[in-house]
């Protein structure tokens, strides 16, 4: 039994990871931390490194979950990427962030989100990044 936490390094990617960790440890199941940079990109500021990736591994031994980290490319199918992980390991669960967009923004650009969310063959966590409160 496996969860799949969807991570960008965004405050939404780290907003992910944490709810799939805490995930993680209460239910006593393995986390793939999922950071899938896209295929032929000849730059992709979303993929992390080898540091980063030692972090995010570090923060699961610290919270007491199983974890390893993936980077699998994708190509315009993100939701097939997350799927095809989810028989390969026994998904339970998938984890994503969200980002506020308007209702025009996701009618013109779409929303990968909202295609894991309809497309997964299993139960999908959304959360967002904690609100950055402006100080007076």
């Amino acid at each position: 039994m496996t969860i799949l936490v969807g991570y960008l390094p965004t405050p939404e990617g780290e907003a992910a990871v944490d709810a799939g960790l805490r995930e993680g440890r209460l239910r006593g199941e393995r986390v793939i931390i999922v950071n899938s940079p896209r295929r032929g990109a000849p730059v992709d500021e979303h993929k992390i490194d080898d540091a980063a990736g030692s972090e995010l591994l570090r923060r699961a031994r610290e919270a007491g979950v199983d974890a390893e980290l993936r980077q699998p490319l994708h190509d315009d199918d993100l939701p097939e990427t997350f799927e095809q992980l989810v028989r390969e390991s026994d998904g339970t669960l998938i984890v994503i962030g969200l980002r506020h967009r308007s209702l025009v923004g996701k009618f013109i650009l779409g929303s990968e989100a909202q295609r894991i969310l309809m497309e997964a063959s299993v139960p999908v966590l959304t959360v967002k990044a904690p609100a950055v409160r402006a100080e007076l």
